[in-house]
C-alpha cells in the first residue's frame, strides 16, 4: 500500500513563492501519475496539475504560475507556486495513480497567503 507525505505548506505574503513536496513510499508502487489538488474552505476540491513520465498538465487557473516537477520513477513530485495570491489559500493535496489500484491521497499541507 502506498503512503504519501506532503510538506512545504506555510504562511506566506502575497506575491511570494512556495514549493510543495510529495513523496510516495511503499512496495510495488507502479505509479504512473502524480499530481496536486487543493481545497479551500467551503469550496470543491480543485485539480491543479498532473505529472507523468512523459508530460505535465495544468488547470487553466494556475497555468503560468504553478509548475509541477519531479520524477515518477523516484515517486516524488513538487509543486512550485509563484506570485501567490490570497485566493490560493487552501489545503494542498497530493495524489498518486497506480496500475490496478484506485487513487491514493495524501493528508494535505496548508498554504495560507496573507499579509
Amino acid at each position: 500500500q502506498v503512503q504519501l507525505v506532503e510538506s512545504g505548506g506555510d504562511l506566506v505574503q502575497p506575491g511570494r513563492s512556495l514549493r510543495l513536496s510529495c513523496v510516495a513510499s511503499g512496495s510495488s508502487l507502479n505509479i504512473y501519475a502524480m499530481g496536486w489538488y487543493r481545497q479551500a474552505p467551503g469550496k470543491q476540491r480543485e485539480w491543479l496539475a498532473t505529472l507523468t513520465s512523459s508530460n505535465t498538465n495544468y488547470a487553466p487557473s494556475v497555468k503560468g504560475r504553478f509548475t509541477i516537477s519531479g520524477d515518477i520513477a523516484k515517486n516524488t513530485a513538487y509543486l512550485q507556486m509563484s506570485n501567490l495570491k490570497s485566493e490560493d489559500t487552501a489545503v494542498y493535496l497530493c495524489y498518486v495513480d497506480q496500475n490496478f489500484r484506485s487513487r491514493t491521497w495524501g493528508q494535505g499541507t496548508q498554504v495560507t497567503v496573507s499579509s
